[in-house]
């Protein structure tokens, strides 16, 4: 569990006089009750408080997950104008971004995969009561390949329905945006599935694999990462279609179509044409760019041209001094010679 995670969930309990005892590696809850607590979590749903107040141990790992996916999002995004600088505050799952924007999805989905993930985690590694390793891969020999289940597969459609069930209850409203929302979930959730790993290990003498045992285990996050933010690159544009009866938005049809077609299971999609996120603006989630630091040189997104929106940069002057090529002299001292460095850091007006 990340620093700023432990300490987030740190300042609730010690308002509350709630005492920590360290069980498997993670916090189990002990004192007033998990109504008071679940209470007390800032931006839940009512629904994901009465899953919080039956299982006080999940939303630990659930806020683990969060801040994952809003870590994975500021890596990604680290060279762009908008680089996920404003989510993580207020509650754990971050700072929502009213704007239904190609950040916004790319937002959701990576925050669905990583409660996904680490709720499957914290199953396999037994940090939950509820769950443990998948008990239909035990044991069962694959004829056509030659190996069987062993070890501790990773429970993912445990974690994925967890996901899907804490994640989802957010999406209360029938809007566009709602439909927008519960979409992308999906789609980060499909994306981890669709990367687990299938691992083995060879049992023969002098090791030779004249038998196999073999398991399924997670993709590593940042692999994660890189595959949304390729769907990021090529989100969809889409709006909702009404209902005749109550017309209330139905589903998402492809915007650019004159048909009714639908976005693709895994796409990744928007309502809303991203801004340019040049100045601040709590609505968009955009901090601006004034003081961020550019690249003078490049043609990338973070060119000084394009980070700083055509207001220009400033130069930044700065010298550095060390011991270099030292040498061990007989007997018995070090001679160094004194190194220099001057750099330029550029930063946006």
């Amino acid at each position: 569990m990340t620093r700023k995670t432990r300490l987030w969930i740190s300042r609730i309990f010690l308002c509350l006089g709630i005492v920590y005892l360290k069980i498997g590696g993670l916090s189990t809850v002990v004192a007033l009750g998990a109504s008071i607590i679940c209470n007390k979590i800032p931006g839940l749903a009512p629904r994901q408080r009465m899953i919080c107040q039956s299982r006080p141990d999940a939303i630990i790992v659930i806020g683990q997950g969060a801040q994952m996916g809003i870590n994975e999002c500021q890596f990604q995004f680290k060279n762009r104008r908008w680089n996920c600088s404003a989510l993580g505050e207020r509650t754990i799952f971050g700072k929502e971004l009213k704007v239904g924007s190609k950040e916004a999805a790319f937002t959701y989905a990576i925050i669905a995969a990583g409660v996904a993930h680490a709720i499957t985690t914290a199953c396999t590694q037994g940090n939950l009561s509820t769950c443990g390793c998948d008990q239909e891969k035990q044991g069962i020999y694959s004829h056509l390949d030659g190996w069987k289940w062993g070890g501790c597969s990773a429970d993912i459609r445990y974690g994925l329905g967890f996901s899907k069930v804490f994640m989802d209850a957010r999406e209360v409203k029938q809007n566009a945006r709602t439909l927008m929302n519960l979409h992308n979930n999906e789609v980060g959730r499909k994306v981890l599935e669709k990367n687990m790993r299938l691992e083995c290990k060879c049992h023969g003498v002098s090791g030779s694999c004249t038998t196999k045992t073999c398991w399924t285990t997670l993709p590593k996050f940042r692999q994660l990462g890189f595959l949304l933010k390729e769907k990021y690159s090529d989100a969809v544009h889409v709006e909702a279609v009404r209902a005749r009866r109550n017309r209330r938005p139905a589903f998402l049809k492809i915007r650019t179509s004159n048909s009714y077609h639908k976005p693709m299971p895994t796409d990744l999609v928007y309502i809303e044409r991203s801004p340019n996120y040049c100045e601040e603006d709590s609505l968009t989630g955009s901090v601006g760019t004034r003081g961020r630091v550019c690249n003078k040189t490049t043609h990338q997104a973070n060119s000084c041209d394009l980070m700083c929106c055509g207001r220009g940069y400033n130069t930044h002057q700065y010298s550095r001094v060390w011991q270099c090529n030292c040498k061990f002299l007989w007997c018995c001292y070090v001679r160094c010679n004194t190194c220099s460095e001057r750099t330029q850091v550029y930063t946006c007006k």
